[in-house]
C-alpha cells in the first residue's frame, strides 16, 4: 500500500518542504526587517543626542561628526515654536506646508516621534525644544517589500508547475483515451471482417433477404463505430460537407432507433450550410450528445435539433426537456469521468468536446440549463 502510494506521498513531502522553506525564509526577512528597523531609530536617537551635545557645547567634533554622517533617513523637526525643518528630503517641497503636514502624519505611522531636549541652565534641567518625525530609509523601504516580491515568485512558479503538471496528466489521459480507442477499433475489426464473410455465404443459402440486409445495416454500424474509434488520437481528414444534411442524417439514424416515448423535432434552413468537417466524428457527437439529452429525459420527453446560422458561424443546438444541469457544474460535464448517472462511465461529452474543439477548431457549451425543466446545448462550427 505504502509503494503504491509513494508518488503521492513523495509530492506531498515536498509541498510540505517547499511551505515550510517560504515560510522559514518570509519569517526571517520579517526578524531582519524589526531589527533593521531598530537599529535606525537608535540611529536617529544618537543623532538627537549629537544635537544636544552641540547645544550644551560638549565633544562638539563627534557630534559634528555623526550630524554630518548620517543622512540616510528623511527627517522633519519641529521646534516648540512650530518652525520645520527638514532634512533629506525633496528641497522642492521643503515650504510646501501640505507636503509637510502629510509626511509628518506618515512619519508618525512608520516610527515613534523622538523628542528633542536641550539642558536649561537656568531650570537646571532638561526642557523640550521640538520633536524629531523620521521615516524608514530607502533601504529598509526596498526590504519591506521583499517579502510580496517573494511571494509572487513563488505563486508563479507554483502557476507554472501546476499548468506543466495538468498539461502532462491531460497528455497522458489523451495518449490512454487514443490507445484505448485504437485497441477498441482493432478488437472490433477481426470478427467483423469475419461477420461481413458469413454474411456472403448466407446470401448462397436459401435464407430470406430482409434477415440479410438487416445483418448487413448491423455490419455496417459496426463498420462506422470502427472508424470512429480509429481516428481517435491521430488527425481526422475534413471535407467540405452540408451541415444540414450530416444532421439530418443523424437525425434520422437516431429517429428510427429511439423510443416512441421521445418527441423528436428537426429544424433547420432549406438551403445548405458548408463546413470542414469528418463525417463520422461529427455524426458521432450528434449521436453522443443526443443520447445524452434522452438519458436525461429518463427516455421520455420533447427533445429538438436546430440549425441556426449566425454570421460566419453555424450553431447546432440540441434541446431537451429533462432534469437539468447546475450552473456549477456546465464546464464540468464535459471533463473525463465526469457523471451524473449512476452507470455512467463519463465519456460521451467529453469525446464530443474533443471532437468538435480539438479536431473541428468549433466550440461546445451549454448554452442554457433550468433544473427540471431541460437543458440546451450548442455547437459552434466556422461556415465556408
Amino acid at each position: 500500500m505504502i509503494l503504491k502510494n509513494r508518488p503521492v506521498l513523495i509530492r506531498w513531502i515536498l509541498i510540505l518542504a517547499s511551505f515550510a522553506i517560504v515560510s522559514g525564509i518570509l519569517w526571517n526577512t520579517y526578524i531582519f526587517f524589526q531589527e533593521f528597523k531598530e537599529d535606525e531609530r537608535t540611529k536617529m536617537q544618537i543623532w538627537v543626542r549629537a544635537l544636544k551635545s552641540i547645544n550644551d557645547g560638549e565633544d562638539l567634533l563627534l557630534a559634528g561628526d555623526i550630524i554630518a554622517t548620517e543622512n540616510s533617513n528623511p527627517r522633519i523637526i519641529k521646534d516648540d515654536k512650530g518652525g520645520i525643518s527638514t532634512l533629506n528630503m525633496d528641497e522642492k517641497k521643503e515650504n510646501d506646508s501640505l507636503y509637510i503636514k502629510q509626511k509628518i502624519k506618515q512619519f508618525s505611522k512608520e516610527n515613534q516621534p523622538i523628542e528633542i531636549t536641550y539642558f536649561d541652565e537656568e531650570l537646571k534641567s532638561n526642557v523640550k525644544k521640538g520633536t524629531l518625525y523620521y521615516g524608514n530609509s530607502e533601504t529598509l523601504n526596498k526590504l519591506k517589500y521583499y517579502p510580496l516580491a517573494l511571494l509572487l515568485i513563488i505563486v508563479l512558479f507554483a502557476a507554472v508547475a501546476y499548468f506543466f503538471f495538468s498539461a502532462s496528466k491531460a497528455s497522458e489521459q489523451n495518449k490512454l483515451w487514443a490507445g484505448m480507442a485504437k485497441e477498441t477499433a482493432h478488437q472490433i475489426g477481426t470478427p467483423l471482417s469475419s461477420l461481413v464473410g458469413w454474411t456472403e455465404i448466407l446470401k448462397t443459402e436459401n435464407v430470406d433477404p430482409d434477415y440479410i440486409k438487416e445483418i448487413e445495416k448491423d455490419i455496417d454500424r459496426l463498420q462506422t463505430i470502427t472508424e470512429r474509434f480509429s481516428k481517435i488520437g491521430s488527425i481526422p481528414t475534413l471535407q467540405r460537407l452540408d451541415i444540414v444534411q450530416e444532421t439530418k442524417d443523424s437525425y434520422d439514424y437516431l429517429l428510427s432507433r429511439t423510443s416512441k416515448l421521445v418527441n423528436f423535432t428537426f429544424e433547420a434552413p432549406d438551403t445548405p450550410i458548408y463546413s470542414e468537417i469528418n463525417a463520422q466524428l461529427y455524426s458521432w457527437t450528434i449521436e453522443n450528445m443526443v443520447k445524452n439529452a434522452i438519458d436525461a429525459m429518463k427516455g421520455k420527453g420533447d427533445l429538438k435539433l436546430e440549425i441556426t446560422p449566425a454570421d460566419t458561424f453555424v450553431k447546432v443546438l440540441i434541446t431537451d426537456n429533462g432534469k437539468g444541469i447546475p450552473k456549477r457544474n456546465f464546464k464540468k460535464v464535459f471533463q473525463p469521468g465526469f457523471t451524473s448517472k449512476k452507470r455512467g462511465w463519463g465519456l460521451g461529452l467529453s469525446l464530443a468536446k474533443r471532437i468538435v474543439e480539438n479536431y473541428h477548431s468549433g466550440k461546445i457549451k451549454v448554452l442554457k440549463s433550468e433544473l427540471g425543466k431541460g437543458t440546451t446545448m450548442q455547437i459552434s462550427l466556422k461556415t465556408i
